[in-house]
């Protein structure tokens, strides 16, 4: 059973940074790919970021450049996001194999 519980989201000012982490348990040394999600009211959930099991990663138009994925291993996956926009407004949920899902995590930039 793989488990996984994200973290970090928040308020935030237009410009600002967070920082999203996202805890997995389980079997998980097998995945092909973890990354994120993003989901707007309204809109459908979308590609942030990927990152496979042989470090390559993946970034959507609207990431590149202010994000960046890392992993420290098999059990913690990172989403570092600077000079945020109210666009970026949107529960994140990280994923395993686009199999796997976390309950998600909220982040919202408004002065």
């Amino acid at each position: 059973q793989v488990e996984l519980v994200e973290s970090g989201g928040g308020l935030v000012q237009p410009g600002g940074s967070l920082r999203l982490s996202c805890a997995a348990s389980g079997l998980i040394f097998r995945y092909l790919v973890m990354g994120w999600y993003r989901q707007a009211p309204g809109h459908q959930r979308e590609l942030v970021a990927d990152i496979t099991n042989g470090g390559r990663t993946n970034y959507a138009d609207s990431a590149k450049g202010r994000f960046t994925i890392s992993r420290d291993n098999y059990k913690t996956l990172y989403l570092q996001m600077h000079n945020l926009t109210p666009e970026d407004t949107a529960v994140y949920y990280c994923h395993v194999n686009r199999e796997y899902w976390g309950q998600g995590t909220q982040v919202t930039v408004s002065s």
